[in-house]
């Protein structure tokens, strides 16, 4: 049987067949899950709609977490398409790649606000414009990353936001677990997507995996895909507030 039959799930972050959110949306629809994905603006929604097309969606709308407009007009739409829900994925995150080239002492103020605002605070401002439409024992899972906790060159303003965006996972869960929704986070190893193309040194933090982690192998968007429908089924019911890494091991190597 299928573990996500009949589920409905909202993904917000599928850029391209390279995206971590389009291993997700390809799990879910395989494990029974109807999906609906967002772009974020015309140009990108040139890319989003075949992929929705392949993974058989039942829509797709326009989302920019940065515009408040777009809050309720998705709201709306949900509204209009499903009613309620039962997974909300949340696969977004940005940073100014001039903060990510120089040193970390150099951040923006504006570049600061812009990857918390985009990275972390959209979450919390997605789950209280949905929270009405999430059905009992809704899931909702955020990607993260282990710079969040660990200094990685490069990484710089979005390991804050990152930490930020845990952080905020906890409180979400402690305050929307009285309606029985869940929240959750997935910690990924690097893998080449559009999003991590901006990180410096991503292809030293692959070889890195591959010669220190424990299954010397990087993980894919499948393995992502494979962990997020655990977080997304019944087979999860106990689970809320935590971080999951799917990293081959590498967050447990010391230096």
């Amino acid at each position: 049987m299928s573990l996500l039959n009949g589920k409905k799930a909202l993904i917000l972050g599928v850029a391209n067949d390279m995206s971590i959110a389009w291993g997700i949306a390809k799990a879910f629809k395989e494990q029974g899950a109807s999906v609906a994905l967002t772009y974020l603006n015309e140009n990108l929604q040139k890319r989003v709609d075949p992929l929705a097309l392949e993974v058989g969606a039942d829509f797709t709308c326009e989302m920019d977490v940065t515009n408040d407009a777009h809050y309720p007009q998705l709201k709306k739409t949900i509204e209009e398409k499903w009613g309620k829900f039962d997974i909300l994925v949340h696969s977004l995150a940005f940073a100014d790649k001039t903060d990510l080239k120089g040193r970390f002492v150099e951040t923006s103020r504006d570049g600061f606000k812009m990857a918390c605002d985009i990275s972390a605070f959209s979450l919390i401002g997605l789950c209280n414009t949905l929270k009405d439409n999430l059905n009992d024992d809704a899931s909702v899972i955020a990607m993260t990353y282990h710079g969040s906790v660990k200094v990685l060159k490069g990484y710089n303003v979005m390991g804050v936001a990152k930490a930020a965006l845990e952080a905020s996972t906890r409180y979400l869960a402690d305050d929307l677990g009285p309606s029985n929704i869940r929240v959750n986070c997935i910690s990924a190893g690097p893998i080449r997507t559009l999003a991590a193309s901006g990180v410096p040194g991503l292809k030293d933090f692959l070889k890195v995996i591959e010669e220190k982690a424990p299954l010397r192998k990087n993980v894919t968007q499948n393995d992502v895909g494979g962990s997020a429908v655990y977080l997304a089924s019944r087979l999860s019911h106990g689970v809320t507030g935590q971080v999951l890494y799917v990293d081959s091991g590498i967050n447990i190597i010391g230096a």
